[in-house]
């Protein structure tokens, strides 16, 4: 019966309304600092199978194809990608990149550490090391600059130095860390940029910029979005024909069930 067609044409109709959700949500941050891209994974339904491939019939001969009738289709997922964006020179010398894998790590409420790619650092009012945003999350480890420091230099190893009046020799005041995950594609996120560790992503692996595997970090620059914008807006449209094919659907099936309907009259 056409209910079936009715049925899958309208899970086809939610699952590509999320895929548009998430398409839009890349094109709003194209030009966030540190902000990774998100593409929506579809998977079939269940099918019905009504005759099974490689029965024998009544000669003895094998059927060589069953036929299966399916029921639409869902989003299974929506997957990170973590591709490096490309770096943007600031200038700035409480702007950092890094260059290659890792996290930075803040503290957030409850004692919990989250993580993030965005390198747009600031000065709070206790001289600490913060993100530059509305909530100014503090750098784990924490780091705080003297008042009288002149110059904030932070080394591709992650140590910071500050000179300071009369010193002719930086001073060491700090060492940035990084994280790194085994899934980083299981982290969940929360919004600010931020990332927070869950079962799917594993526990962080924390070490030193430029040692092992950690990337090492940029003065100066910040990693732009990865978001390719060409490649969203041809995605954009391909929901959108996908979506008005599937509502095309939909009116087919209502046409022939009216028919149906009408078949008694």
């Amino acid at each position: 019966m056409a209910s079936i067609a009715l049925q899958s044409a309208a899970s086809g109709l939610n699952a590509l309304s999320t895929k548009l959700d998430v398409v839009a949500n890349n094109l709003a941050n194209v030009n966030t600092t540190g902000f990774k891209s998100s593409r929506a994974n579809f998977q079939d339904l269940l099918y019905i199978e009504r005759q099974q491939p490689g029965v024998e019939n009544a000669n003895g001969d094998q059927r060589p194809i069953g036929l299966s009738v399916g029921l639409g289709v869902q989003v299974s997922g929506t997957q990170l990608n973590f591709a490096q964006g490309s770096p943007i020179a600031t200038e700035r010398p409480l702007d950092i990149m890094i260059d290659g894998l890792g996290f930075l790590q803040v503290g957030i409420e409850e004692g919990q550490t989250a993580y993030t790619r965005a390198g747009n650092l600031t000065l709070n009012s206790d001289g600490e090391l913060v993100l530059a945003s509305d909530v100014g999350r503090r750098l784990e480890p924490n780091i705080s600059i003297p008042a009288d420091a002149r110059t904030i230099t932070i080394g591709a190893d992650g140590r910071v130095f500050v000179s300071q009046p009369g010193d002719t020799t930086p001073q060491e005041v700090g060492q940035l860390q990084l994280a790194t995950f085994i899934n980083p594609a299981g982290l969940s996120q929360i919004g600010e940029n931020l990332y927070t560790e869950t079962a799917a992503s594993g526990a962080p692996i924390v070490g030193n910029p430029s040692e092992a595997h950690y990337g090492r970090i940029l003065q100066g620059q910040l990693e732009s979005s990865n978001v390719d914008a060409t490649y969203e807006l041809i995605e954009l449209i391909r929901t959108q024909r996908a979506f008005e094919m599937n509502s095309q659907a939909i009116r087919a099936a209502d046409e022939t069930l009216r028919n149906v309907g009408q078949l008694r009259q």
